[in-house]
């Protein structure tokens, strides 16, 4: 695994997390438009999930998902965060924190540093450089 793959992990969790918080919000939509039928007790019928029911047993599953996801960026985020801090060089230690632990956008970037794009695109190869270097010297594990 190279230093692109190993520091985009976290943009990638983070997307998968944001895909199902709107999954979330979906069900918790759907759970809100269905209507619970009354129907009398039979003593010896097999009782089925109402859809209300069955939504809500989702959305809790799902929601679930989505904090052991979060659990898992936020270990990662600070695995990351050890990593590029042992970067020497201020600029590409700063470019990387922005791009991958803060998931600003290439412009963001540029903006914050003072730089243009252009610039900002060879400053990060540059940085993956060192990165993939520090990263074949080192005894990090991939999530």
């Amino acid at each position: 695994m190279n230093a692109k793959e190993y520091l985009s992990q976290a943009l990638q969790l983070d997307q998968r997390i944001n895909s199902k918080l709107v999954q979330v919000s979906m069900l918790r939509d759907l759970a809100l438009k269905t209507t619970s039928v009354l129907q009398d007790d039979k003593v010896q019928s097999t009782k089925q999930q109402s859809p209300m029911e069955s939504a809500l047993v989702k959305l809790m599953s799902l929601e679930e998902e989505i904090n052991d996801d979060i659990d898992q960026l936020i270990d990662l985020k600070r695995e990351l965060a050890t990593f590029v801090s042992e970067i020497e060089n201020h600029s590409y230690r700063l470019l990387l924190e922005l791009r991958y632990l803060s998931g600003s956008t290439w412009e963001e970037v540029a903006a914050i540093m003072g730089y243009d794009v252009r610039w900002v695109y060879r400053l990060h190869r540059k940085a993956l450089k060192e990165a993939t270097e520090r990263l074949e010297n080192s005894t990090v594990e991939c999530i």
